[in-house]
């Protein structure tokens, strides 16, 4: 009976698929009267009256919004409020402009997603239309895992099972769910038993005529879809969902033929299964939302069991109800790129990653480096570098960050071997344009560059230095580099003088290390003594004789300037003695005020209660 009731429902689903299908509907804007009679004509007017208000007040507001978002297109609940607004008002080539714009900036809920979907059902009657519609359910299930979204879009591709290759699109969809959603433990019996029922129907459709005997083509295409609803119901019971032992009580009921063993014994271990993630389940459902903790302790439990499958559904359920979780995103990311490492799941999952947290850089890189993993071309990969260059960072180091990574893969992509090449001046370019990027676009907006210590200058002076042997270019970096505020630190000046030891000469190292030595605050002593190294290993007397003067006159000052900073740290610290004694003996000053006063205010009390008592006498 429960079978048979499937089956009708299955039917009427498909009749409805259809009928919608071929049917357009017209909105009427909400708060528009309907047209009533002729009695009250003062009572038509005012409501008109009103409806012509309300329209207005709606039309402003939604120039508004409009408005709003020309100017911030990144205001998520602007989205929402213009979409809900023209979709009340029935203007609906404007909201499908709208939820379009927002699809493009953002992965839609799956709320949005249905009523999108189900209004342009109502309206796709052609076949295009009907393609069109089969195209958005395509991006839908792309955003988020969603059963009631792949449910919706098999019923409806049942509506076309007329169309020439319909039947094969539906079972397509439904594979395609079940590889999706199959596996979800409470939501994937409800896709399994849609797409048995499908089966069912075409079964029917195929039986021959009361009475008639079916040709040889006939019975062997009966036996064809039998097999088919077989091993449906044989891969479900080897998977743990809830509600499994009616699915096999259905099986039994519905087989004319013994189970096979086989199937039974993975249905038992499903079953085991099932009663391992049981608490997990049920920790979901009693949790409030976002249920973080929960789904984390799940994650961990399907890691340790080891299904590739079992994890990603779990991290996808898990990321539905957390997408703003940048953490939770990278590890998942983190599991893909390192164990299934297939390319479009990789992929789509970074894609999906930045677009629910462009603030967080480090999905942007992980998104670079994934797709220099895979070989994604390389004007894709520099598109999605620029996408991320206006994601909006809340910080400055952060875009210091995304221009190392993409510069890090430049220059991954030279053949430093040719004297020059296309691809090395592209490297250039970049490195000169996130120096130019760091100090206008940057500075200006957050007050800094980000890059103190001009790491990405250092990168630069020594690819040019190691990779392309151009030591005069890689000075000219380093020359800008100092004039930046970094001359006066010891350790930018050994990091240069390093890189002339290994790339440049004697003449410029000793120069370099002259200039340190004039220049360097913080540890003098430190370059005065590698100064003196390289003397003592590569230089004449006379280079000798000059290093030792100039490092004995620097340290001279620079011991002169430290006394005198002693000094006056000594007599500051000495009036801030004077003044701790001062305010401590005004405080003990004003104690003894106090103590003082409050005896006097005693004595007095006393003599006043004396001088009553002896005129008490008196009387």
């Amino acid at each position: 009976a429960e079978r048979g009731g499937r089956r009708a429902e299955l039917h009427k689903m498909a009749a409805a698929g259809a009928e919608a299908a071929a049917e357009e509907e017209k909105r009427l804007p909400e708060g528009d009267p309907e047209s009533g009679g002729d009695s009250d004509d003062e009572g038509d007017s005012d409501s008109s009256g009103d409806g012509e208000d309300e329209e207005k007040e709606n039309e402003a507001e939604i120039q508004r919004l409009e408005e709003q978002l020309s100017i911030n297109a990144f205001d998520y609940n602007c989205h929402l409020d213009l979409i809900k607004l023209l979709r009340q008002e029935g203007e609906l080539v404007k909201l499908r402009r709208a939820r379009q714009k927002m699809s493009e900036l953002f992965p839609l809920t799956e709320e949005i997603w249905l009523d999108w979907l189900k209004d342009e059902i109502k309206m796709a009657s052609e076949i295009s239309e009907r393609e069109k519609v089969y195209e958005l359910f395509e991006r839908a299930v792309k955003d988020y895992i969603c059963p009631e979204i792949w449910l919706e879009y098999a019923q409806y591709s049942i509506g076309g099972i007329g169309q020439e290759g319909g039947i094969e699109r539906v079972r397509s969809i439904f594979e395609r769910a079940l590889t999706a959603v199959g596996l979800h433990v409470t939501k994937g019996t409800a896709l399994w038993e849609a797409y048995r029922e499908f089966e069912n129907a075409i079964l029917e459709t195929a039986q021959p005529a009361p009475g008639s005997i079916p040709s040889p083509e006939q019975q062997q295409v009966l036996c064809s879809q039998l097999e088919k609803i077989h091993m449906l119901f044989r891969r479900q019971l080897g998977i743990p969902l809830l509600d499994m032992e009616a699915s096999y009580a259905e099986y039994e009921e519905w087989s004319e033929e013994p189970i096979p063993e086989t199937t039974i014994k993975n249905y038992k271990k499903a079953l085991q299964q099932l009663e391992k993630c049981k608490p997990y389940e049920e920790a979901l459902l009693g949790a409030e939302t976002p249920k973080l903790a929960e789904y984390q302790a799940y994650i961990d439990f399907e890691m340790k069991a080891g299904d590739p499958a079992r994890i990603q559904l779990i991290y996808e359920r898990a990321l539905a109800e957390n997408c703003l979780v940048p953490d939770l995103w990278a590890r998942y990311n983190q599991y893909l790129d390192r164990q299934l490492k297939v390319k479009e799941l990789v992929l789509s999952a970074h894609d999906r990653a930045v677009r629910n947290c462009p603030w967080t850089v480090g999905l942007w890189i992980r998104y670079l480096l994934a797709m220099e993993r895979h070989r994604v071309e390389h004007s894709i990969i520099s598109e999605m570098f620029e996408k991320a260059l206006n994601a909006g960072f809340i910080q400055a180091t952060d875009y210091v960050e995304i221009w190392q990574a993409y510069l890090d893969y430049l220059r991954r992509r030279v053949d430093f071997t040719q004297d020059s090449s296309k691809e090395l001046e592209e490297l250039r370019s970049a490195f000169a344009r996130a120096v130019e990027y760091l100090k206008q676009e940057v500075e200006e907006r957050f007050s800094e560059s980000g890059d103190p210590s001009c790491t990405i200058m250092q990168n630069w002076a020594r690819v040019e230095a190691r990779l392309c042997n151009n030591m005069q270019k890689a000075r000219e970096l380093w020359d800008n580099i100092m004039t930046k505020g970094n001359a006066k630190y010891a350790n930018m000046w050994l990091e240069y003088y390093n890189l002339e030891r290994a790339h440049g000469d004697t003449q410029h190292c000793r120069k370099a290390l002259h200039r340190a030595v004039q220049c360097t605050s913080d540890y003098p002593e430190h370059v005065c003594e590698v100064l003196l190294t390289l003397e003592r290993i590569e230089g004449t007397l006379e280079d000798w004789d000059a290093a030792v003067q100039k490092t004995e006159n620097r340290l001279a000052r620079v011991n002169e300037q430290r006394a005198k900073a002693a000094e006056k740290e000594a007599a500051l610290a000495k009036q801030e003695e004077e003044r701790a004694e001062q305010r401590k003996q005004a405080r003990a000053e004003k104690k003894a005020s106090k103590k003082a006063k409050k005896t006097r205010t005693g004595d007095k009390r006393k003599a006043d209660e004396d001088d009553e008592g002896e005129w008490g006498q008196e009387e």
